[in-house]
């Protein structure tokens, strides 16, 4: 059984246990729940880590400035044409480093969702994190992408405006860029929309999220002409999409570790091993002079993708 479903069976029980008074009942159903949980949470499926990769009760990126870095001042604009609210940025302090903070913004209710268009950005949002990121290497600060998109805004606005021009010149410039660039990818990783903002020294990946080349269900109706979803847990699968496989890829360098249920805005722990690894890693970088630091960057992504030619 999916894990969605299990989770919404344990939901009802523990309703029932609520507003249950008898002591023998309600032994019962802890038992229940507590089988429920270990059969939810003990075989998790590849598309089990997409659900909860899109679980609006994760982290956003307000969530992550609050509970790592102090001082944060929000920038906003692309100089060019407009703000867009799905790619939101600014400086912080980290431990008293000075740090560009980048990333893309969803929200929790239907305004703040329509406010940030669920995470997909315009090209102006794309172009508004790369002048940050521009403004980042002028004054010397590290720079920490967060990533959660299902991918970029696919609308004709976006194409009669660029977006595929924005989203590779992201590529080209980040690749360059003198400063340490540390990505994480915090829920959804979905196509170049994740890309235009991960071109990084490191790479990070909550243990729930994910990250593609698109959806699992655009994979299935692509190859398999899937209009009714019955394939899409096969297609998950098979993308190779969860942290462990891209870390067993060597396509990211470290997976934060979730809690069992997975990652909420209260998981405290979530933070400190990011605060840590940002810390220690920041440091390590910026022991590197340009010219290695951009060695370094441009030899991790040459070993991506090799393989062996029998």
């Amino acid at each position: 059984m999916a894990l969605i479903d299990l989770e919404k069976q344990i939901t009802q029980l523990q309703q029932q246990l609520s507003n249950s008074e008898n002591k023998e009942e309600q032994k019962a159903l802890k038992i229940q729940i507590a089988k429920l949980k270990d059969e939810a949470y003990n075989n998790i499926s590849a598309y089990d880590r997409v659900y909860m990769a899109r679980k609006s009760n994760r982290p956003h990126i307000q969530d992550y400035i609050q509970n790592i870095f102090d001082d944060f001042i929000e920038l906003h604009g692309d100089r060019l044409y407009l703000d867009d609210g799905s790619i939101m940025g600014g400086i912080a302090l980290l431990d008293n480093q000075p740090v560009t903070v980048i990333g893309h913004a969803k929200g929790r209710t239907l305004d703040e969702n329509l406010h940030c268009n669920f995470g997909m950005s315009s090209p102006e949002g794309y172009r508004k994190a790369l002048r940050l990121m521009k403004q980042a290497e002028k004054f010397h600060r590290p720079i920490i992408t967060f990533i959660d998109t299902p991918g970029a805004y696919p609308g004709l606005e976006a194409e009669q405006h660029g977006i595929g021009e924005a989203i590779a010149r992201n590529l080209r410039e980040m690749a360059t860029l003198s400063v340490p660039v540390i990505a994480v990818v915090v829920g959804e990783g979905g196509s170049g929309g994740a890309l235009a903002l991960s071109v990084a020294d490191r790479i990070l990946m909550l243990e729930n999220s994910v990250y593609s080349i698109l959806s699992p269900e655009g994979f299935a109706s692509i190859l398999w002409k899937d209009k009714e979803g019955t394939r899409v847990k096969e297609a998950a699968s098979l993308m190779k999409l969860t942290a462990k496989d891209l870390y067993e890829m060597k396509i990211i360098d470290h997976i934060i570790k979730e809690p069992k249920t997975g990652a909420t805005v209260t998981s405290q722990k979530v933070y400190e091993q990011l605060k840590d690894y940002f810390i220690k890693t920041i440091l390590e970088l910026n022991k590197l002079s340009k010219t290695n630091l951009l060695n370094k960057r441009y030899q991790k992504y040459r070993t991506i993708g090799q393989v062996s030619v029998l």
